[in-house]
């Protein structure tokens, strides 16, 4: 079977590539452990000076995986406990303690996004140091396991987006200063290879000491105790999703409410962008 993660070098740059583009990269358990191993084995590399996180095929993830063959499969052989306590642990496992490791990754890391980065995708290409977008890139958030958003981006406007739950494209994400920089779609690898390069030039303790003292900056400021703590609301919110009075009506086929009502409301302003 085919990996569903790659690493590829070229030259000091580490290439971290999500390789499902049939299920348009959607996260997996088996994914997320193997992008885990290849982050180790990217930061073991002592060629390897930046780290590019990237995807095959037209969209950077859509996602988590709800139920593709891969993954019931796994769920199968390798069972969660029932109930509250083995959702926990996996959320947990999977979605926190896995992002704030790869946040602390001692190098400098670059997501490339194209396509759809919905809620899972999200988390991931924040946890990187920068990213770099395709203008016409669909970001998509709500109160996911690892709530960076309201550090991605000023809070008001976190609020304004999650309240109404809305798909934004590259250029708006690069506005709000969630994304580092825009490009074509054609041009994106290309741009960012070069900014890479350029970075790669630089001494790599002195690229270690600058990534910590900037995350030191937000760790005075709580971002992993907010991290830890906002995983438990989204555990509430995630199971209240199945309470009879949710006021969300489930759209025809696999895609879940909030999404359907994000593309809607996307719709809504890309027609009428003041209302």
């Amino acid at each position: 079977m085919e990996s569903s993660i790659n690493f590829e070098k070229e030259g000091p740059i580490g290439k971290v590539i999500l390789n499902r583009p049939n299920y348009r990269n959607a996260q997996s358990r088996e994914l997320l452990e193997r992008l885990d191993e290849t982050f180790s084995r990217a930061v073991a590399d002592d060629d390897v000076k930046v780290i590019i996180l990237m995807a095959t095929g037209d969209h950077f993830c859509a996602g988590h995986d709800l139920g593709t063959p891969e993954e019931l499969e796994d769920q199968k052989n390798r069972p969660i406990a029932a109930g509250i306590r083995g959702r926990y642990d996996r959320s947990r496992d999977l979605y926190v303690d896995f992002t704030l490791k790869w946040r602390d990754i001692p190098k400098p890391t670059i997501a490339i996004v194209q396509g759809y980065c919905i809620f899972a995708g999200w988390m991931i290409a924040s946890a990187m140091d920068m990213i770099f977008a395709a203008k016409d890139a669909m970001f998509l958030g709500t109160n996911f396991q690892y709530f960076s958003i309201p550090w991605d981006m000023n809070p008001r406007k976190a609020k304004e987006l999650l309240f109404e739950s809305r798909f934004i494209n590259g250029i708006e994400a690069e506005k709000l200063e969630l994304v580092n920089r825009t490009y074509d779609k054609d041009a994106l690898l290309s741009q960012t290879l070069g900014y890479a390069n350029r970075v790669a030039e630089n001494d790599s303790f002195q690229l270690k000491m600058i990534k910590l003292a900037v995350n030191q900056m937000q760790e005075t400021q709580g971002f992993k105790a907010h991290i830890n703590s906002t995983h438990t609301m989204h555990l509430l919110s995630a199971t209240a999703e199945t309470d009879p009075d949710y006021e969300l009506k489930q759209p025809e086929g696999r895609r879940r409410p909030m999404v359907q009502k994000a593309i809607e409301n996307y719709q809504r302003h890309q027609s009428s962008p003041k209302t």
